[in-house]
């Protein structure tokens, strides 16, 4: 790099981490740094490291491309002046966009144009680096990620129910020696099975030595705090960044111990089903205090879904799953006598009530209460979250990324029919006793 773009002691472990690595998944905030450092530096050095002649940059379109990554000022033409051409309408040998390079092809795709990225289909290449993975064409990334021998991708962070991250990002692990850097929320999405050599870092403004302290207060004051463009672009937390419904904060997320810490003055247990194997649509069981201060915490989930199960859970299959669940958590907190299912399924319902008739047990089930309308639930649930009266202890990682996905359709008026499962079953839990919950009378101070 230049004398004009100074290296912190991470990137530069970053760049010189070449063997034995696959692949870099470089997420963080706006400004860190990770398109200048990660394009211009270490993806050129795997190039010419790499034995096979042609390469790929992909961005959104071949335009961003050269704006952000060839010509800004420490881009690729800045950085490697003299050692790289660009051909930017191709030549006699290959029509597509691309650099050459120590006698080697990396090809210039935007991946918004399919038409263009299939041409380059049926070859293999020696590396790949795609800008801003979070908004690619998700086939393309699935194709480029088996035509490679080592593969950078840059992101801001993002809707976290994007299969970008279940597939790719989350597969990835940080090296031991910059693990604490990566915000707690992130580490605990990186739960997917790992990829050996696929290595996650995560960069901020303090990795980027070009920014001066003015920079960095300018880049924070730029976005309101408290919202998701705040989140994603200055904190570097995945969250959706516009028209989500409800408002997870930090101080909503509580660790075990601190749940047991409270008086329970209730338990219930709202259970939300989906047969289905070509969802995303889970089997929610919810778990669920109500405190003596009126409080509403929800204590431990169970989650399972059709899709990834290799023989399909059937109604029959509920009740045996659903007593272990209320069993478990009656030893770790307290007895949930009333079971709530959602009263459209009919069939689990009917399994549940077979179950204690035939086996018996103290456990109640009965058909959710729907009367309170969806919008007037959100509204109540939004209500405790800001004051603190809803709380989730933090083992509850699906509860919690389904209210930071959750959003309003974008045609309409009305909440999206998908990621709320969790959220239908946990309010299927508390519906008949929402007046134990919060303050009294619209009051909102703990009572």
């Amino acid at each position: 790099m230049t004398n004009s773009f100074p290296l912190s002691q991470k990137y530069r472990d970053f760049i010189n981490t070449v063997d034995n690595v696959d692949a870099d998944f470089l997420e963080g905030t706006t400004a860190s740094g990770k398109t200048t450092v990660g394009a211009s530096s270490k993806f050129m050095r795997m190039v010419s490291r790499s034995k096979k002649k042609m390469h790929i940059i992909a961005s959104k379109t071949t335009g961003t491309a050269e704006k952000n990554i060839l010509q800004q000022d420490n881009g690729i033409l800045d950085i490697h002046r003299g050692k790289v051409k660009y051909y930017g309408n191709g030549d006699k040998d290959y029509k597509l966009p691309h650099l050459k390079f120590e006698g080697k092809i990396i090809f210039i795709l935007g991946y918004d144009n399919k038409d263009k990225w299939e041409l380059v289909l049926g070859s293999q290449f020696g590396c790949v680096y795609i800008d801003e993975i979070n908004t690619a064409n998700i086939d393309f990334v699935r194709e480029m990620s088996t035509r490679n021998d080592y593969l950078m991708a840059t992101l801001n962070p993002d809707d976290p129910s994007l299969p970008i991250y279940k597939e790719f990002i989350n597969r990835s692990r940080p090296y031991k020696k910059y693990a604490a850097d990566v915000p707690d929320e992130i580490m605990q999405e990186l739960i997917e099975e790992p990829v050996p050599k696929w290595r996650y870092w995560f960069f901020t403004f303090r990795d980027n030595l070009s920014l001066s302290e003015e920079d960095i207060k300018k880049k924070i004051q730029s976005a309101p705090p408290g919202t998701k463009l705040y989140k994603n672009k200055i904190q570097g937390l995945r969250g959706r960044a516009t028209g989500l419904i409800l408002n997870v904060e930090k101080k909503n997320i509580i660790t075990l111990k601190q749940a047991k810490e409270f008086k329970y003055q209730l338990f219930s247990c709202g259970v939300d089903t989906s047969y289905s194997r070509n969802s995303d649509d889970t089997f929610s069981f919810i778990f669920s205090g109500i405190t003596t201060c009126r409080k509403k915490i929800t204590l431990a989930e169970d989650v399972y879904n059709n899709r990834d199960l290799k023989v399909p859970l059937t109604p029959s299959d509920i009740p045996p799953l659903l007593i272990k669940f209320l069993e478990e958590n009656k030893k770790e907190f307290g007895f949930a006598k009333n079971v709530f299912i959602d009263n459209a399924d009919a069939g689990t319902i009917l399994e549940c009530q077979k179950y204690k008739k035939h086996n018996g047990c103290v456990y109640v089930f009965n058909p959710a209460w729907k009367k309170t309308q969806i919008i007037d639930r959100l509204n109540l649930e939004s209500g405790w979250l800001a004051h603190e009266d809803f709380l989730i202890v933090d083992t509850c990682k699906e509860s919690i990324r389904e209210r930071n996905t959750y959003s309003w359709k974008e045609d309409k008026d009305e909440p999206e029919d998908g990621n709320d499962h969790c959220i239908n079953a946990d309010q299927y839990s508390w519906l008949p006793f929402k007046d134990k919950i919060g303050g009294i009378n619209g009051d909102n101070k703990n009572s």
